[in-house]
């Protein structure tokens, strides 16, 4: 009899956010909001920062986070080289250049020690990416930072609740960006956050968010009458999509409880076989929200990836990989800049030789013990 498939996220709804969706339908507002509104302040206080503003994406945010502080030619944005493309994408389309930073072979998140050689007086803006949940060592980058006159950027799109310390991430660096995707630690169809401190920074990511518009529906004394102040884009979110984020707020708590337990039983299920390594869930001042389980084989590349993850696949067990190719390796990048394989060692092997499995909520108990049966197997047919 065939086994029960485990795909690698599922989105997990139910009447909760029918209910609030239905709620919107039947009204007559569907942007400008108080979903929206409500669930802004909902998200500011989960992540305990002063503001939070609801955008159509995380690429919206991080986009916005550098747009809003004026970041464009002539300037360099550094960025980790193992991260999704929209965390270098974000610089090209300021018409900055973002800098390659290799990462660290035992976390995934960037190499302080090559941060520090890789900023210079070009530096704006530093882009943290806190990998699979695990925070990035801000005790050691943000003086980097400061002797750089450049502010950080928290690529927090997998990292929801994390703490460094007794800080959430969000509040690291001058701006946060969450994601909503349908397989995140919450979603909202599609949809992100910025979080800031900053007043400030609040107000012109803000702006910049609906075309530059210097009032916003709330505060029109007119319908329909305002003025553009500054150039702005259409990165929204609207009521749907923050009903959705509402309800799954409520379940966040339930959620990232599974989550750990989902790590902490897969981790276990792993440990015996020797050709994997995974990364620990906590590191320093670091706590990771256990966005999925990496199963790291080795370098040499005794192990073929795609033949194991074939195995898997085959046997019901969803996998990704974070991510299919260092940034700097892709070819957009690589044709641009000249980057050549081996300049980026730690990133071009983790992107070569890692699967990621599932810890979501949809996993079950005993899901982690079939996984590590299925992964052990896979393991031994892809051996080289």
């Amino acid at each position: 009899m065939n086994e029960r498939a485990i795909p690698f996220g599922r989105p997990m709804l139910d009447q909760a956010e029918i209910d609030l969706v239905v709620k919107v339908l039947q009204g007559t507002t569907l942007v400008h909001g108080p979903m929206t509104h409500e669930f802004e302040a909902r998200f500011a206080a989960r992540v305990e920062a002063k503001h939070a503003i609801a955008v159509s994406s995380c690429t919206a945010a991080l986009h916005l986070a550098l747009f809003a502080q004026d970041v464009g030619p002539g300037d360099e944005v550094a960025v980790p080289a193992l991260t999704h493309v929209a965390t270098a994408h974000v610089a090209e389309l300021c018409q900055a250049k973002p800098v390659f930073v290799d990462v660290e072979a035992d976390t995934g998140n960037v190499d302080s020690r090559a941060l520090s050689a890789a900023v210079n007086g070009h530096t704006r803006a530093i882009m943290v990416v806190h990998f699979l949940g695990l925070p990035c060592e801000m005790d050691r980058i943000n003086p980097i930072a400061e002797k750089a006159g450049a502010f950080i950027v928290e690529d927090c799109a997998i990292a929801m609740d994390a703490t460094y310390g007794n800080r959430k991430v969000g509040t690291l660096g001058a701006v946060g960006c969450f994601s909503f995707y349908p397989v995140k630690h919450i979603t909202t169809i599609e949809g992100g956050m910025a979080t800031t401190n900053d007043d400030v920074l609040a107000q012109r990511i803000a702006q910049r968010k609906s075309f530059g518009y210097d009032k916003t529906v709330d505060r029109r004394t007119k319908p329909g009458i305002y003025d553009v102040t500054a150039l702005g884009f259409n990165y929204r979110m609207n009521e749907v999509e923050a009903a959705v984020g509402l309800a799954q707020l409520d379940k966040l708590d339930r959620f990232q409880e599974q989550r750990a337990r989902n790590y902490r039983d897969l981790r276990t299920a792993l440990a015996d076989i020797e050709e994997v390594t995974v990364f620990a869930p906590e590191r320093g001042k670091a706590r990771s929200t256990h966005y999925c389980l990496n199963a790291v084989l080795p370098r040499d590349g005794s192990i073929d990836r795609d033949a194991a993850v074939a195995e898997l696949n085959k046997a019901g067990i969803g996998t990704s990989v974070h991510y299919p190719a260092a940034i700097p390796m892709m070819t957009y990048y690589r044709e641009k800049y000249g980057y050549k394989p081996g300049q980026f060692p730690v990133a071009e092997w983790l992107a070569a030789q890692t699967i990621s499995l599932p810890t979501g909520p949809h996993v079950e108990p005993g899901d982690a013990a079939r996984i590590g049966r299925v992964m052990k197997d896979a393991v031994r047919r892809a051996r080289r």
